[in-house]
């Protein structure tokens, strides 16, 4: 059912000079966290002329901006994060960040850039739209959870349906991925603290030293992983620090381990949580030592309603044109904070190759949060007319995703 017109993907390309210039001012002034007054700033700047509701966030610098059709209809929501990232840059590219240890490494800009593409090519056919198209420009998605944050400010209110994309630099440039039900994993910050007896390091026998114990429990939570968690319901425990001792000949009083648990059911990850306490318990007590253990709540299971997956898969196909989608055969084990709106509203995420044309290898190319990660500019052409095209079709369904 095409209900678009046949010369969207022109009308984004045509965006795409103006895009691809508010991409490169991101980029070159990335800003961290949920305070991103340059970057709304130039968000803001983006919006005036055009005809649309828009507003600031209290509690974070968010974007909102309402454009109403001119028909009565559904409410879709489509978002864009807009926060980089804690990191140097290393790409050479003109453009580069001139932020110290600051990165668009996740292609935030250029999500952002594309919404506001978006944006302006739906201004433009204001008048066939029937219903609401709201755009979410948010920062905080590296971490500060700031999509619940503007939830908390009521940017969900109303709406029937809400669509992302995000780039994927290891993906051929222009395919777009996609996959119902869980899509991205739940990310949990692990912290655990062994505490013996500190002493010198020539008489261990008078210590009690919780080096060799941390180690230990860094092992057996592997393993206690692979044999205990179904593979086809996997989780991911990754013991990423391990800090102890402040020189050769002492031993210390702790150690220090700190990981993150990914998983892409919510039974998986509980039961995880109470494996991993079990397992730091049992290892600490044998030795005679004690252990605290600190396990940090972050984002949720990123779950695409199956049906609004498979609507945007054949808008894809429709209005991209042939061969342009796959279905994912497993989750990405990353984790996003536009879990927050799925568990709200039908929606669905999706990820747009962006891997140069110059790397013949697309697995091969810097992934997302690399220091040396690039994108192809042109594929964001691709991106502003799949946000249309996503809201265009959902309110001329009006918001029915029932297979036609």
């Amino acid at each position: 059912m095409t209900i678009i017109h046949d010369d969207l993907l022109d009308a984004a390309r045509a965006e795409l000079p103006g895009v691809v210039d508010l991409r490169r001012t991101l980029h070159r002034h990335p800003e961290l966290g949920l305070e991103l007054p340059r970057t709304q700033a130039a968000v803001l700047a983006s919006l005036e002329g055009l005809p649309l509701e828009v507003r600031t966030g209290d509690s974070l610098t968010s974007v909102v901006a309402d454009l109403d059709g001119g028909l009565p209809g559904p409410t879709v929501l489509l978002r864009g994060d807009m926060d980089a990232l804690p990191m140097p840059e290393d790409t050479g590219l003109d453009f580069a960040s001139q932020i110290d240890n600051t990165m668009h490494a996740c292609g935030h800009d250029a999500h952002t850039a594309m919404l506001v593409g978006a944006a302006r090519l739906l201004s433009e056919r204001r008048d066939e739209l029937a219903g609401r198209v709201r755009f979410m420009f948010q920062p905080g998605e590296e971490g500060s959870g700031g999509a619940a944050l503007m939830m908390d400010e009521g940017v969900l209110d109303g709406v029937d349906g809400a669509f992302a994309i995000h780039v994927a630099p290891n993906v051929p440039a222009g395919i777009v991925g996609w996959k119902p039900g869980p899509t991205l994993a739940s990310a949990d910050e692990i912290e655990i603290v062994v505490t013996g007896r500190g002493g010198h390091a020539s008489t261990p026998q008078w210590a009690n030293d919780p080096v060799p114990v941390a180690c230990e429990l860094v092992l057996a939570l592997q393993s206690m992983v692979t044999r205990t968690v179904d593979v086809f319901d996997p989780a991911v425990l990754t013991i990423a620090q391990v800090e102890a001792g402040t020189t050769h000949n002492v031993i210390p009083e702790t150690a220090r381990l700190l990981g993150t648990l990914r998983a892409v059911s919510e039974r998986t990850r509980h039961a995880v949580w109470e494996r991993i306490r079990r397992v730091a318990e049992g290892i600490a007590a044998a030795h005679g030592c004690t252990v605290e253990i600190d396990i940090v709540q972050g984002y949720p299971v990123t779950v695409n309603d199956p049906r609004f997956a498979s609507f945007v898969a054949g808008v894809v196909e429709e209005h991209l044109g042939p061969g342009r989608e796959f279905q994912m055969a497993s989750p990405v084990m990353g984790a996003e904070d536009f879990s927050y709106v799925l568990q709200q509203v039908p929606g669905a995420m999706v990820f747009l190759g962006v891997c140069p044309p110059d790397n013949p290898e697309p697995f091969e190319a810097p992934a997302c949060h690399s220091n040396r990660m690039i994108l192809h500019e042109d594929v964001m052409a691709d991106g502003i007319a799949l946000h249309a095209a996503v809201a265009t079709d959902f309110l001329a369904r009006n918001g029915d995703l029932t297979p036609i």
